[in-house]
């Protein structure tokens, strides 16, 4: 783990403590953290808390006031932090289910949503379980027990439902990731920063629908790309990830497009 962000997360896990004392059962980097692809200056930092009970409001708020980057200086992108209770934890559940959702660092936006109802329906629903089985099979123990005990992993059903989901939504936005105005011009369109995120996270669901494992969006990319399927556009995703450029949108779309029918015709 990079030493900055290992530092970070120890004085995360310090300060939610203060805040939730005993009833804090654990703390989960997720993501890039755990997956061990962490890139400075462009990963952020994922963290699951779990708490033995339902927090009050004041609690709530207290988290957020103590964890947010202008309190506690997030040397990523940004943190994007969940609150779960241990028994939405071990439920398996496809819903939100949290207790508090903080999105905070020097280059992201705030949010702060303290009920799952509060979560516009646009910006999507799917997040937390599919967030919520990888902790499952990759979450990095900071405090508490390891991940696999604490959290559930979805049942089939629920995991490609929700893979489906995030695809559409995807594709639904507009710009590098969705079908925006952008999908026009020669080879495949303008080369549009965030494209290749769009195609490696599109790599990631597959691999996990079709191997079940989770993998980096870059592991999962070479994955992909080694069983024949748009090599040269995975090459091109991966190294716009170290400075290279990215690939035309319309591209992206085309494999976005094409994972949404391999997922959808996977059963």
């Amino acid at each position: 783990m990079h030493p900055t962000v290992r530092r970070y997360l120890d004085d995360l896990v310090d300060a939610a403590r203060d805040v939730l004392g005993d009833d804090l059962v654990g703390a989960y980097a997720a993501g890039s953290v755990a997956l061990d692809a962490y890139q400075p200056g462009r990963s952020d930092v994922d963290v699951a808390l779990v708490v033995a009970d339902r927090l009050d409001v004041v609690r709530r708020r207290e988290l957020v006031a103590r964890l947010r980057h202008e309190a506690l200086p997030c040397p990523a992108r940004g943190l994007e932090l969940v609150v779960y209770t241990r028994a939405v934890a071990g439920s398996g559940t496809p819903e939100p289910g949290f207790e508090v959702e903080l999105n905070t660092g020097a280059r992201m936006p705030f949010r702060a949503t303290l009920d799952p109802a509060d979560r516009p329906a646009p910006d999507g629903r799917f997040w937390y379980g599919l967030d919520r089985s990888i902790l499952h099979q990759t979450g990095y123990a900071l405090l508490g027990p390891p991940a696999a005990q604490v959290f559930a992993d979805l049942d089939p059903g629920d995991l490609r439902r929700l893979l489906v989901e995030a695809l559409r939504w995807w594709l639904a936005l507009p710009g590098p990731a969705g079908s925006g105005p952008e999908e026009h011009g020669p080879a495949g369109g303008p080369p549009l920063p965030g494209a290749e995120d769009a195609v490696l996270g599109a790599c990631r669901s597959l691999v996990r629908l079709r191997d079940g494992v989770w993998l980096s969006k870059v592991a999962a990319g070479r994955r992909v790309a080694a069983s024949g399927a748009y090599p040269d556009l995975i090459a091109r995703c991966v190294a716009a990830r170290s400075g290279g450029t990215p690939p035309g949108g319309a591209q992206a779309r085309d494999f976005q497009r094409w994972v949404l029918r391999q997922v959808l015709d996977l059963s």
